[in-house]
């Protein structure tokens, strides 16, 4: 090895950042890709480059560092990813539905019910 030798830094050196868009005001941000990046200010102008130059038109753009997100793997928690049986406010069953909002179903409903 030469007495000058001085490792390169790789860009795998650097951390990984997430980035997200979105397509429209009020819709979900969706993951774009991945790319690595020293600090967020390159990392913005780097997706930026990547991301918004050549695809849709686009109204935000997030960038965050891959070690700020945690998951959880359903193989890992199961229990996690059970589904609770605990929330009833999502069936509407304790309350009468206005007359003139009913549904052909719900008519039948209630006329079964006696």
């Amino acid at each position: 090895m030469p007495d000058d030798y001085t490792p390169r830094m790789q860009d795998t050196q650097w951390p990984i950042w997430e980035v997200f868009l979105q397509s429209k005001t009020g819709s979900p941000h969706e993951h774009a890709g991945s790319l690595h990046a020293p600090d967020f200010e390159s990392a913005l102008e780097n997706a930026r480059d990547v991301y918004l130059r050549h695809g849709d038109p686009q109204t935000s753009i997030w960038v965050v560092e891959s070690r700020y997100i945690r998951t959880v793997e359903s193989e890992d928690n199961p229990e996690f990813f059970e589904y609770t049986k605990y929330n009833i406010y999502r069936h509407p069953q304790f309350y009468d539905v206005p007359r003139g909002k009913r549904t052909e179903i719900e008519r039948k409903a209630i006329q079964n019910r006696g």
